[in-house]
């Protein structure tokens, strides 16, 4: 029988590694709820849309925004940020399967372009400084090597910002178009992070991380929520840009209001 690990042994698996992975979060129940509410979306806006513009939605939905504030995600967090915890941004990315190509369609010159994310760290687009920055990965659906799992470089966040050059390589679904040089990076050492529905996975800001993409039949959608002590602070940095208009205080009190509390009346 596998013991489930304390928070301390959480906290410290973290700080060595820069992840987690396999974390349960949702019930049966809760998952059938918040797969439906996905579904809701993905009809009012279409699956082009829902792959990865449905960003700070837990402002607008409270389905959403219990996933943010679920005691089996917020505990951890606290174990790794502290009790004072700001939820700084969140987003739906999906990688839907690859659709069946006619015959006629098949040619190489006429394969499509596959979403895929590139080797980066997430510290790279968030203006901020003053505390570490949490990426929780929830998983809606099974994740495995098939569907584009997360792979991550252990030890990574020990070696500070590295640099990031445009990818060459077209599909990559990060906003930025950015990728970590490969000869910077020991890519022989990364591990992947397959997960349950209802699971979750969680990185530091510095871990250099990348998925490929979806060779599957089946969807690959997760709700990626970022989580920041409250002594962070933004900063005017113009090769890291970003406006923070979706945050919100989740866990403990805010004696520093370096960012506004949105949080949000939802009935």
């Amino acid at each position: 029988m596998t013991m489930t690990p304390s928070l301390a042994e959480m906290a410290e698996t973290y700080w060595k590694h820069g992840f987690l992975t396999g974390v349960p979060v949702l019930d049966p129940e809760e998952l059938e709820r918040a797969t439906e509410g996905f579904s809701r979306l993905e009809r009012e806006f279409g699956l082009e849309y829902a792959q990865y513009s449905l960003h700070n939605v837990h402002l607008k939905y409270r389905w959403v925004m219990s996933l943010a504030i679920h005691p089996k995600v917020l505990e951890p967090i606290k174990g790794i940020l502290g009790p004072n915890v700001i939820l700084l941004d969140s987003r739906f990315i999906c990688k839907y399967p690859i659709k069946q190509k006619s015959h006629e369609a098949a040619c190489e010159s006429q394969k499509p372009v596959l979403p895929y994310v590139a080797w980066h760290q997430d510290i790279r687009y968030w203006g901020f400084e003053g505390g570490s920055v949490a990426s929780v990965w929830l998983a809606l659906d099974d994740v495995d090597r098939e569907n584009g799992v997360l792979q991550v470089i252990p030890g990574s966040h020990h070696q500070g910002l590295l640099p990031h050059i445009t990818s060459p390589n077209p599909g990559n679904m990060l906003t930025a178009n950015q990728e970590i040089p490969e000869h910077l990076l020991n890519t022989s050492e990364a591990v992947e992070c397959p997960l349950q529905a209802g699971q979750m996975s969680v990185h530091d800001g510095l871990t250099v991380h990348a998925s490929e993409p979806n060779l599957s039949t089946r969807r690959r959608c997760g709700f990626v929520i970022r989580y920041v002590p409250t002594s962070a602070y933004p900063v005017q940095d113009p090769d890291r840009p970003r406006t923070f208009n979706a945050t919100v205080l989740v866990s403990g009190v805010d004696e520093y209001h370096h960012f506004p509390n949105n949080a949000p009346n939802l009935q």
